[in-house]
């Protein structure tokens, strides 16, 4: 077995082309499927100190393991193979082009997930910001493009002048497109909307935002169905933003009883009843003092409005029912009439 080894050692290291190929073949699938367990056991240990989710973790080393496996191969395929002189120059060549693309992964992917953690207010996995990730994508992509280039003696200027003219042509092809973008962009950056936000337009659409891409911005309803919005248009738009500055609101719920009742008794079980739901409902801001207030004597019964406290906008429907029920419930029990008009 020891001389089967040293046998195959000395055939790696003076063998010919053919050996030093399959050599470096190996050399870098075996890097490859060490950094990918290394990766596998680094990952859920990162997520655990620094308490952030896994799949940040994940797009931030994504193709790290390829990449770094692939150097360390290179790296064992010159010092451990006795490679001519021009193979060696291309394995630096080699190993170089992947140091660069590494870094450009590592530093577009590392943006990515600080900037998906930072202007995401959403916990949920579905919101994404895609434009910001985009671009600084592309952004990081190229320029670790060009640099490679220059690596090998490539010059980049002539590049950079027909990059700058087509894309004075692009850009006048592309008005629409680039207006999307950039109103996409600034709307981002000046935090006027953030993802995860419960938004209602002027034009009527309301929803929350999962997403706003280089051209568009998706809307979830409370239904469930996606509204797709230009960029340029949520930028143009008069826009209520339920979740800035704070996502908690006010809601107003109108009831209508009759001349016969005593007003005092009808406010005080009316509030009771308010701060029973706010206290024991998952929906309700605790400790809120509602509030009664009667708005106007009308042909039929007197009008009043309950100001209640909900955590969320989208909540609203779900509090006014269960108020709607035990105000009911409570108002049968003390005899107090509500208006039942017969038209």
């Amino acid at each position: 077995m020891k001389e089967f080894i040293n046998q195959a050692v000395r055939e790696i290291e003076h063998g010919g082309p053919h050996i030093h190929f399959i050599a470096f073949i190996l050399f870098e699938i075996l890097g490859v499927l060490a950094f990918h367990w290394l990766f596998r056991i680094l990952i859920p240990l990162l997520a655990r100190i620094t308490r952030t989710r896994r799949d940040s973790w994940r797009s931030t080393f994504k193709f790290m393991d390829v990449c770094l496996g692939l150097m360390v191969g290179c790296q064992c395929t010159k010092y451990l193979v006795n490679v001519p002189w021009f193979i060696t120059n291309l394995l630096d060549k080699h190993f170089h082009s992947l140091v660069v693309f590494t870094v450009t992964f590592f530093c577009a992917h590392l943006l990515s997930s600080v900037l998906k953690a930072h202007l995401s207010r959403s916990e949920s996995e579905s919101s994404s910001m895609s434009i910001l990730t985009t671009v600084i994508d592309l952004a990081v992509y190229m320029a670790g493009f060009l640099i490679i280039l220059s690596s090998y003696g490539i010059s980049i200027s002539p590049l950079l002048t027909a990059l700058g003219a087509g894309g004075l042509a692009s850009a006048l092809a592309l008005q629409d497109t680039l207006a999307n973008l950039f109103s996409g962009i600034t709307t981002i950056l000046s935090h006027q909307i953030s993802m995860g936000d419960y938004i209602s337009l002027s034009s009527g659409q309301a929803g929350r935002v999962v997403d706003m891409n280089w051209r568009n911005t998706t809307i979830r309803t409370s239904t469930g169905n996606m509204i797709i919005v230009p960029n340029k248009n949520i930028s143009t738009s008069v826009i209520t933003n339920y979740e800035q500055p704070q996502a908690e609101c006010t809601m107003v719920i109108p009831l209508t009883v009759t001349y016969e009742n005593d007003l005092q008794h009808v406010e005080d079980v009316t509030l009771r009843v308010a701060r029973m739901i706010l206290d024991r409902s998952q929906y309700g801001v605790k400790g809120f003092q509602p509030a009664v207030r009667y708005d106007k004597m009308g042909d039929y019964g007197i009008t009043f409005n309950i100001v209640l406290r909900i955590k969320n906008i989208i909540d609203e429907p779900k509090l006014k029912h269960q108020f709607i029920k035990a105000v009911f419930k409570a108002y049968q029990e003390e005899n107090i009439k509500l208006l039942i008009r017969h038209d």
